[in-house]
């Protein structure tokens, strides 16, 4: 095995939450915590263990993959709002993702794609915010 591969899916897992979601992965664990910690388990694992961590694709084509199915099912705002973070953590610009939301149009139709640049707009508000110092 690689040494700078941790060796079990949930140390994989939380090596790969932290670098793509940061803080707004955390808090989706830490509120599972008490409810269902075994299904925090499984989404540290599965996802970000496993699928996150094979070859084939980077983490920026995945974030975007991840962004567009959201947006299309319409019905995801949260985990939306967590993985539009997560794209710009990775790499992907604002640009783009209103580019990739707007897209969404076309295949999920424009109330979903609505909802998706709505997400966008609160998302790119948060992280101004917190950049001039402004608690959201």
């Amino acid at each position: 095995m690689d040494a700078a591969r941790p060796d079990t899916r949930y140390e994989r897992g939380l090596k790969n939450l932290a670098a793509i979601d940061g803080a707004a992965g955390e808090r989706v664990i830490d509120a599972l915590a008490d409810v269902a910690p075994d299904f925090a388990r499984l989404l540290i694992e599965f996802p970000f263990g496993d699928i996150y961590d094979r070859p084939g694709l980077d983490l920026r084509s995945r974030e975007i993959a991840t962004v567009a199915a959201l947006a299309a099912l319409g019905n995801a705002r949260p985990q939306l709002e967590v993985h539009l973070h997560a794209a710009l953590n990775v790499g992907v610009s604002r640009e783009e993702l209103i580019e990739i939301l707007m897209q969404m149009a076309v295949y999920a139709g424009f109330p979903a794609a609505l909802n998706g640049l709505f997400a966008a707009k609160a998302v790119f508000a948060e992280r101004d915010a917190v950049a001039a110092g402004r608690a959201p």
